[in-house]
């Protein structure tokens, strides 16, 4: 049977991109977003067997009820796919003015939806001696940026919790890794939103396939737990 991915958080740019380079392999794909809109374009772009489903992950509840569904209808997870940049969460405050309200809503839209994957999918491949997860992360988890203000802890736990969680998971059959983004992901919702008028910042772009074809090679290669990714002059 055709191993299968789950891509949590889909969105037009990287995690679709990310739906692609797995399906070319013979994956079969199972896409959430928090809504059907884009769905069947989704569906349309992709040549493999594709589910598709609306959940908001940072839900617990939906997260555990979407996940026997695909597993269900799809097959066991081989591999899972988690980019909170594609999931409607906070937007970034300067941390002078931002409260702990501030900071925690985005380790809620960020890291504890990771964990809580992590801790639904985790056993079925420890089990099995098999699998993989995905994640991808700002660079502001790396390098201080001042604009990216209440998103830069989260973002910088979620990088630890991978690596750390990669660094427990060696000689267990089941690989974690980060894919560390600075720069606007082409054909995202982000990218768009922000080049529709001037925020103030510049900042380059990056190709969602070039990143995706990275991740492919983290899956496949397994022996770096991040791979990092930046279109900014300097950090």
């Amino acid at each position: 049977m055709p191993k299968v991915i789950a891509v949590l958080g889909v969105g037009p740019g990287l995690g679709l991109s990310i739906a692609r380079r797995f399906d070319r392999e013979g994956f079969t794909t199972a896409l959430v977003s928090r809504t059907e809109t884009r769905h069947a374009s989704y569906r349309e772009s992709l040549i493999g067997t594709t589910h598709t489903y609306a959940a908001d992950v940072t839900d617990p509840a939906q997260v555990e009820a979407v996940l026997a569904r695909i597993t269900a209808e799809a097959g066991e997870l081989d591999t899972v796919y988690f980019g909170p940049a594609d999931i409607a969460g906070p937007r970034p405050v300067p941390l002078p003015s931002a409260g702990a309200d501030t900071v925690r809503a985005a380790f809620d839209a960020i890291v504890s939806p990771a964990a809580r994957l992590v801790e639904a999918v985790l056993p079925g491949m420890l089990e099995r001696g098999s699998g993989s997860l995905l994640f991808a992360g700002g660079l502001s988890g790396k390098y201080p940026m001042p604009m990216l203000g209440s998103l830069a802890p989260a973002s910088a736990a979620l990088r630890m919790y991978v690596l750390t969680l990669n660094a427990a998971l060696r000689e267990t059959g089941v690989y974690a890794g980060a894919l560390t983004i600075g720069g606007l992901i082409e054909r995202g919702d982000i990218h768009r939103e922000l080049t529709k008028r001037d925020h103030g910042f510049a900042m380059g772009t990056l190709d969602p396939d070039d990143i995706a074809e990275k991740a492919w090679s983290l899956y496949v290669e397994r022996d770096v737990a991040e791979a990092e990714f930046t279109a900014m002059a300097a950090v």
